[in-house]
């Protein structure tokens, strides 16, 4: 399986900065715009234009001597769309970043979160959370924090064996990788239809929703955490966007460039394994996000990651806010779970991956 195009350590992608800069200036201002208009769409509609002017009226006035309309708009603002398309644009922007820092660690394109097991995994850990809470309190489900730890501990699990099984003396092979990922997501699968089976019915509804990513729940307390999370991965992963770029070249030319790759694996994995099981214990299962917003990023402005992982960010936040807007809006006043949507984009964008490697495979056989 080939790898991705390698840039050389230290210097400019494929493509020169001014334009990569550029490409993350029209992302954010397209972010930006998505924001305020998906604050305005939903069964109950507010027009994109007064939403500033209301929330700087709201501010000014502290709540008090609102008329009807204004203090209505208020209410779904600040308690449903604002918190909801915060927590949307922070989960994309998470696992957007994990998808590029696992494609440019394991220096392959299909190297994403979800196909190696970690996200099944912390969906898994999320699950057990829920139903042992539930069983040890004697409450309908464990609370938030025990479901993030539980989602977190799974996901770092399923990283660390993954990874374990996949690497040996020699490097770590993708193939073993995605393999041994496919055996870990058929495992977690069973221990969530277990979780299901022996939890009662408010149990099994929240672990579905969990399995299907949903952002119905979203509120400020998940807001705080997950702003938290992505913070902490903004300023953590791009200093090692230097190592990743060496690392496009290969374990033993990274080593030789005085990249310590054994403690550069460990750290990026721990860190993944944070961000995937956070995102998914406040968000549930979102499939394919780090497939694609990385992948579509690289071919935009090359494999430097020093551009990539700003970008990626910016851009996986974008999609997140788009797709969980089709989501709240294509079956209202119903809603449709955002894991489907991305679920929907993301697969067949996998088999068009696929298909492309197919193709560079026979040439290069050619």
């Amino acid at each position: 399986m080939p790898t991705m195009p390698a840039s050389r350590p230290g210097g400019e992608s494929t493509i020169n900065r001014f334009s990569a800069r550029r490409t993350q200036a029209v992302i954010g201002f397209l972010l930006v715009v998505a924001l305020v208009l998906a604050l305005g769409i939903g069964t109950y509609a507010i027009d994109p234009l007064s939403i500033l002017a209301n929330l700087l009226d709201i501010a000014a006035s502290a709540g008090a001597g609102l008329d009807d309309r204004i203090a209505v708009d208020a209410q779904v603002l600040l308690s449903i769309r604002l918190p909801r398309l915060l927590l949307a644009a922070m989960s994309g922007a998470s696992l957007a970043l994990c998808g590029a820092v696992m494609q440019g660690l394991f220096r392959n394109p299909l190297a994403d979160p979800s196909l190696i097991g970690v996200t099944s995994g912390a969906s898994a850990g999320a699950s057990c959370a829920i139903v042992a809470g539930g069983i040890w309190a004697g409450q309908a489900g464990a609370g938030l924090p025990s479901v993030a730890v539980g989602a977190f501990v799974g996901g770092l699990l399923t990283t660390l064996l993954v990874y374990r099984l996949a690497t040996t003396t020699s490097g770590t092979s993708v193939a073993t990788m995605l393999l041994a990922g496919i055996a870990i997501g058929a495992l977690a699968g069973a221990l969530n239809s277990l979780s299901g089976f022996v939890g009662d019915n408010d149990m099994l509804r929240r672990i579905s929703l969990w399995q299907m990513g949903n952002l119905t729940g979203a509120d400020w307390r998940r807001v705080a955490l997950m702003s938290t999370i992505t913070l902490l991965l903004v300023v953590l992963l791009p200093r090692d966007s230097q190592a990743l770029n060496a690392m496009l070249l290969g374990e033993s030319e990274a080593r030789y460039l005085g990249i310590e790759v054994q403690w550069l694996k460990r750290r990026l994995i721990l860190l993944t394994a944070l961000g995937v099981g956070i995102t998914v214990a406040v968000a549930g299962a979102l499939a394919f996000v780090g497939l694609m917003v990385p992948h579509l990023i690289r071919l935009l402005i090359g494999p430097d990651h020093r551009q990539l992982l700003p970008a990626s960010a910016l851009a996986g936040a974008l999609l997140l806010v788009i797709a969980d807007t089709f989501a709240r809006t294509i079956i209202a006043p119903a809603e449709m779970p955002t894991g489907i949507v991305t679920a929907l984009l993301g697969a067949p964008f996998f088999v068009w991956l696929l298909y492309q490697q197919r193709r560079q495979l026979a040439a290069a056989g050619g």
